[in-house]
């Protein structure tokens, strides 16, 4: 099915089980510590050993020997695989350092070999008997020090660097003027599951069962990377305890799990232990960000400007942490850039909200001290500034970054601004300050106490564009009336399995209860998989497409007109005349599969989620301590498929929001250029304890532009903004303004002596 018109009513929109408040359907699996996780599958195949992936002790340099001798000799050992005995192996298209080092190392904790035995303890217990001799090279690890020397570079959707109308002159003529820099961490996904994977070998033929957010990704790398058919390749992954970005790849785990079980000819399971994980696998980049606003006296933005400098390996990909600017905000003279740094630290890529997080969390704190310059409510200089337009709207990058290689009438035309296909900003505002009791907010910092406590308030939009990509899903329809969905979207926590599984039910007129989803197989259709908050919206209307093929072979099947025939309570329908659908399709049942396929509507409209942020701190007026009292988020995000397990998203990223603006740092060893934090003793995420109340209020709201299901992403919206509105509110508590994250009570207590 291809999506190259807006949607009109459609089956949807009956919104009998879609835009219910539906408990999820595998939650009594999770909570049950019953749903099979990649590292408890000892169902699928027998024998199974046990690999220990051995990480490198150096970030840069080379392995000048491996004395395994002692190892291959201790108890239960089956075999060692390094780079040596591996065979050739190729490199992912879309992982940066090999996933098997040695000789030459690209980064610390990089995988130089895997151990593989008996039980998990003797392949542990024999690791730490190998004896490897390194060369280091010198490497670059700080990324303040690299600044100077990075380049501009594209972002996977948009150029890097952008610029409208004479910011420079804007900006110099400008009565009230910002120019402030920040700085964000380098953060770690620490999700609760770690990376793990088993893997087993049919003569040429390989099965791996591992955690991952996106299937087809991840059989195509594989396959690459070992030099086989991507046919020759199966990869399971039907639940995943979270992911936030670092499972979107083929990892360490998977590839090794492979090795071992071919050279030990027999399965075997790896999981990366915790300590290996922030190091081996990916991270967020830190960011250091510097913000230029000129604005009218009366709060009119007339020039913007926003510089991003992140790091990565060579070859990797950057923190956009300027591109949000190109449509938040009104503003006639604009400038945005996205400079890379060449780093020896360990690979960064994806984490929730890519681009987005960081970003906001810098401009959302720019846009609080210029309203401060200006004696502005924060929410009315945020409204006065809201634009229905895309203020800079660049072109895709271009096959080359070298402007001349453009012809002249091409560098000569304007950019567009084309219009939102809706913008609810302001709704999103008016709406939380409202609830929130803004009004009672005291706009001069350090005033309100309770107690020991100094309380304050603070607000912060949300903003994160709308991805949609194309996914397929195949149906089966029963003798018994029972419908299956099989497609390889995956579940990483975020309810997948539920807003498919009421997608079908809507389509088809049938109970919840008659409809069963299967997902995360490669031999299923290719969905869209689970990643830049595409995922809900896109992997629905694949299933949305797939049921309008079921339901126009269900109708002629039955004599009726495709037009007229209506499904509900099981049965199709066309005038007086109804047939059960379980009659339809008989004791051979009824197969359909599509694909939903998107135009360029996200061409003609841009196409984005918004939302406001409000949060309520309470500082120590002795320790600096900070604890968050209370946060609403409103968002603007199409028509929500299930108010519940979308709310769970929202304050999902609400939460990681917090770590990022009060705890979550990866500590940089600039000697050695590794993190030293690598686990959760170290590197300190939000628990239960410093979470209170959070509240979620979504707009009502459809999106036409967007898919059949009238949806948008909403997974990652709930993290853009909230570090700063959380920044935002200890200013206003405390007077004291921390533009390095995380705002850790070291940064605060030197300046508040005031208050002790």
């Amino acid at each position: 099915m291809k999506f190259d018109t807006p949607a009109t009513t459609n089956p949807i929109d009956q919104l009998k089980v879609v835009g219910q408040p539906v408990d999820r359907i595998d939650g009594r699996l999770k909570t049950t510590g019953t749903a099979p996780y990649a590292y408890d599958r000892f169902d699928v195949v027998a024998n199974q050993a046990y690999g220990y992936v051995v990480g490198s002790a150096i970030a840069k340099g080379r392995i000048v020997s491996m004395d395994l001798s002692a190892a291959k000799a201790a108890p239960g050992v089956i075999t060692i695989v390094t780079a040596q005995n591996a065979g050739k192996l190729g490199k992912g298209s879309l992982n940066v350092a090999r996933l098997l080092g040695g000789p030459d190392i690209q980064h610390y904790h990089q995988a130089i070999a895997v151990v593989v035995a008996e039980t998990f303890e003797q392949a542990r217990a024999a690791a730490a008997l190998m004896r490897v001799e390194y060369a280091r090279s010198k490497g670059t690890y700080d990324l303040a020090a690299s600044k100077d020397k990075s380049v501009a570079a594209d972002s996977f959707n948009a150029p890097g660097a952008t610029s409208i109308g004479n910011f420079t002159g804007a900006l110099a003529s400008a009565p009230v003027q910002l120019d402030a820099t920040y700085s964000t961490a380098h953060e770690s996904h620490s999700m609760m599951e770690p990376h793990a994977s088993v893997a087993a070998w049919d003569g040429d033929r390989l099965t791996v069962w591992t955690s991952n957010q996106m299937i087809a990704w991840t059989v195509g790398d594989l396959a690459k990377t070992l030099g086989i058919a991507k046919e020759k390749v199966r990869v399971m992954s039907p639940y995943v305890g979270g992911g936030f970005g670092a499972k979107l790849f083929l990892r360490s785990d998977a590839l090794m799990a492979a090795l071992a079980a071919r050279a030990a000819r027999r399965p075997v399971k790896v999981a990366l232990q915790r300590a290996l994980i922030p190091n081996n696998t990916v991270h967020r980049s830190a960011t250091i960000q510097r913000v230029r606003i000129g604005a009218t006296r009366d709060g009119q933005i007339t020039a913007i400007g926003h510089e991003s400098w992140s790091g990565n390996l060579q070859g990797g990909g950057l923190e956009a942490g300027a591109i949000q600017t190109r449509a938040l905000y009104a503003g006639a003279n604009r400038m945005t850039s996205n400079r890379l740094a060449l780093l020896d630290l360990p690979e960064a890529n994806a984490m929730r909200a890519p681009n987005e997080a960081p970003g906001l969390a810098v401009l959302e704190i720019a846009i609080d001290e210029m309203a401060e310059k200006l004696g502005m409510d924060p929410v009315e200089f945020r409204i006065r500034n809201d634009t229905q337009v895309v203020p800079d709207y660049p072109s895709k990058p271009s096959s080359s970054n070298d402007p001349q290689s453009k012809k002249p009438e091409e560098q000569k035309k304007p950019n567009p601004h084309p219009p939102f296909s809706k913008r609810q900003l302001v709704q999103c505002l008016q709406t939380g300050a409202q609830r929130f009791g803004w009004d009672k907010r005291n706009p001069r910092p350090g005033q309100v106490r309770d107690g020991q406590w100094l309380i304050g308030m603070g607000v912060a939009s949300a903003f994160r564009d709308n991805l949609v990509t194309k996914s397929a899903a195949r149906v089966r329809l029963d003798g018994r009336g029972n419908l299956m969905v099989e497609t390889d979207m995956t579940d990483i926590g975020t309810g997948s399995y539920t807003i498919i599984a009421q997608t079908a039910a809507e389509m088809m007129g049938l109970p919840l209860q008659k409809v069963t989803v299967r997902l995360g197989d490669s031999s299923f259709p290719v969905s869209c998989g689970s990643g830049g908050q595409w995922g809900g919206n896109s992997s629905t209307s694949g299933v949305y497409a797939a049921c309008m093929k079921l339901r126009e072979a269900v109708a002629r099947q039955a004599g009726f007109g495709v037009e007229e025939a209506t499904f509900a309570d099981g049965q199709v329908r066309s005038g007086s005349r109804a047939v059960a659908l379980a009659d339809v399709a008989g004791s051979r049942g009824m197969v359909a599969e599509d694909m939903i396929e998107f135009s360029d509507l996200d061409k003609q409209y841009q196409q984005s989620t918004f939302g406001a942020h409000f949060v309520e701190v309470a500082v120590d007026i002795a320790t600096g301590e900070t604890r968050v009292r209370r946060m609403l988020a409103v968002c603007a995000a199409g028509r929500i498929l299930n108010p519940k397990t979308a709310r769970s998203q929202v304050i999902g990223g609400m939460t990681m929001g917090v770590g990022a603006a009060l705890m979550e740092s990866l500590a940089v060893d600039a000697r050695h250029g590794f993190f030293v934090n690598h686990d959760l003793a170290g590197y300190e995420v939000p628990v239960h304890a410093d979470i209170p109340h959070q509240e979620v209020i979504f707009l009502d709201e459809t999106d036409p532009i967007s898919s059949p299901m009238k949806a948008k992403g909403v997974g990652e919206l709930g993290i853009c903004g909230a570090a700063a509105a959380v920044a935002n509110a200890v200013y206003n508590a405390t007077g004291v303004r921390v533009r390095d994250y995380p705002i850790t009570l070291d940064k605060l207590i030197e300046k508040m002596s005031a208050f002790a």
